[in-house]
């Protein structure tokens, strides 16, 4: 098969030319043998497919470069111009069997396009969403957790994940690359891991603000105190109002979950009066005591 020099073709001396100077040499072939200034003229016919061939090779920069490899070992190199020799194409062919070999998959200008295998535009993966339930001292402190899941193919597979300290109650840890498979060279889709915050037996989290119980004696409650409670990172000392009820709560302010701008939400206990299950003889007695001299009834309240 004849190689085909395109940069000849449309009269450039050299491969060393700009896309304007490519655009600009093939106007002036394309005016001077268009087939309307050269009615019946079958040679100038060809050289118009020829010129026409040539631009679509060189005016696409991935077939240009493809193209100048082959006109380096085949022309450039060896310092030497060859006759410009038309190939062989098909009866009223666009292109020719040169063409056809190393270029058909060039779209042309107008939209015409030889017989190739269109390329598929690259499809991303899916993103895939699940789930975790952590404790509202692991969010707070943050963690390292490993968690299994179960791939697309059926394997169960192990990821390390970080938990940041503060993470807030359904904020998602994204994984990128770990969802679903691209298609046709597409990046994969990413693993979104959505992040729950259980309430455990000392906290409950709602919002910025934790949530715990105070726990009370009976004398306590009658009589006030100052108790120590356990904040979730420090033990802070409280006062205890006399007469205090179960159901009532008591606010520590800037002792809570962390509020993602360097601040604290509160800390709230709620009272629980706690009644001995079991007495002590002496106990008993006490009560019993109190029972006669109490005139306190609490159903009927005023």
């Amino acid at each position: 098969m004849i190689f085909k020099d395109y940069y000849k073709i449309l009269e450039l001396e050299t491969n060393k030319v700009t896309m304007e100077d490519i655009k600009q040499a093939y106007r002036e072939q394309a005016k001077k043998y268009h087939p309307d200034v050269n009615i019946g003229n079958k040679i100038a016919e060809e050289r118009f497919k020829d010129i026409n061939e040539a631009y679509q090779v060189l005016s696409n920069g991935v077939s240009k470069r493809k193209y100048d490899r082959m006109w380096n070992n085949h022309i450039g190199s060896k310092r030497r111009r060859q006759a410009y020799e038309e190939s062989k194409r098909g009866k009223d062919a666009v292109f020719s069997d040169f063409f056809n070999m190393f270029f058909g998959n060039i779209k042309t200008e107008e939209n015409e396009t030889v017989k190739t295998t269109k390329k598929k535009p690259q499809i991303k993966g899916e993103n895939i969403e699940t789930s975790i339930q952590i404790s509202v001292m692991e969010a707070f402190y943050g963690m390292n957790k490993k968690i299994s899941l179960r791939t697309i193919d059926g394997k169960m597979k192990i990821f390390n994940i970080k938990v940041p300290a503060g993470i807030r109650n359904n904020e998602k840890i994204r994984l990128i690359g770990q969802g679903k498979t691209g298609q046709n060279g597409g990046k994969n889709g990413d693993l979104f891991i959505r992040i729950q915050i259980e309430k455990d037996s000392k906290f409950e989290l709602i919002g910025y603000d934790l949530y715990t119980s105070l726990c009370l004696t009976p004398w306590e409650a009658a009589l006030g105190t100052r108790v120590q409670l356990e904040g979730i990172d420090d033990t802070v000392a409280i006062y205890v109002p006399a007469g205090i009820e179960s159901g009532e709560k008591l606010r520590i302010p800037g002792k809570g979950y962390k509020d993602g701008k360097g601040g604290r939400g509160d800390l709230t206990a709620t009272v629980q009066i706690m009644v001995p299950k079991k007495l002590t003889k002496e106990e008993k007695e006490l009560y019993e005591k109190l029972k006669e001299i109490s005139k306190f009834n609490p159903r009927n309240r005023e």
